[in-house]
């Protein structure tokens, strides 16, 4: 049986990025009080979620203070940590950036925000991260003691291309650390996350930021696992918390067996419409 005991940290994030590396740390020690393998922190988890503050508390991977905490935290517990993202400045662009550290500290994977932000629901919400950020190119799946997982950030779930390339390359795990926000969550965070998982026969983790009604952008929360079958295994709310629970990877072989979706693909006749 292939396990792990996941923790999801669904932190405050506030406009301190000192405190808000403390509060990682924090949220990681109690995880590794229980027992943790794999920790996952949200989408921007040191700095608020809005366009002026990505630039900032933009860093740079060769010297950047969040990732070094990060890293030594995962070496000192013996864990993996996924840092959901911070704003990555390399030359003159910056990327909505998620790195990957194994349990001795090291990188193993990095995924830049492949599909940007930008939405205008009429007299709800308007946001638009190409004003600032540079999309990524490159799909990421990371090999773990676990098997492989994939990595994509918030609004690369809405594309299901991405999450199906990642299925193909034998991802058994698919992680978005996210922050939806008080329109879209309600209407589609759960939705997205059990149709993700249900059409690719995968585990799918969503981590995302607590609720800071002070916050220029008011994150929707619900740090969310979904399993194979399309069901919700643990969700949170809209506050501060963090989700301990343990997934089961071979649940993956025995659905497949159960309903052979994937087997069952025409690609044949895929290939033909896409001429």
């Amino acid at each position: 049986m292939t396990t792990i005991k996941l923790a999801l940290c669904q932190m405050d994030v506030i406009d301190n990025k000192e405190e808000n590396l403390k509060k990682a740390s924090s949220m990681i020690a109690q995880s590794v009080e229980e027992n943790a393998d794999f920790i996952i922190l949200p989408e921007m988890f040191n700095c608020p979620y809005s366009n002026d503050k990505f630039i900032e508390y933009q860093e740079e991977e060769k010297d950047s203070p969040t990732l070094n905490r990060i890293s030594s935290l995962a070496r000192k517990n013996n864990v993996y940590i996924l840092a959901g993202s911070i704003p990555e400045k390399e030359n003159d662009n910056l990327f909505n950036t998620s790195y990957l550290f194994d349990r001795k500290g090291e990188i193993i994977a990095k995924h830049r925000k492949m599909h940007l932000f930008d939405i205008d629901v009429k007299d709800r919400i308007t946001f638009k991260e190409s004003d600032v950020l540079t999309a990524g190119d490159d799909f990421t799946i990371a090999d773990t003691e676990f098997g492989k997982i994939g990595i994509g950030i918030c609004y690369d779930i809405r594309f299901p291309e991405l999450a199906r390339i990642m299925v193909e390359n034998n991802a058994l795990a698919l992680f978005y650390p996210g922050a939806f926000n008080m329109t879209t969550g309600p209407a589609h965070w759960e939705l997205l996350f059990r149709a993700r998982a249900l059409d690719n026969q995968v585990f799918c983790i969503g981590v995302a930021p607590a609720l800071n009604e002070d916050a220029s952008y008011h994150s929707y929360g619900h740090s969310i696992i979904t399993n194979p079958w399309g069901e919700v295994l643990a969700q949170a709310g809209l506050k501060e918390e963090i989700i301990i629970s343990e997934i089961d990877l071979d649940e993956i072989k025995k659905i497949r067996e159960e309903l052979p979706l994937l087997k069952n693909k025409r690609e044949d006749l895929y290939e033909v419409a896409k001429k």
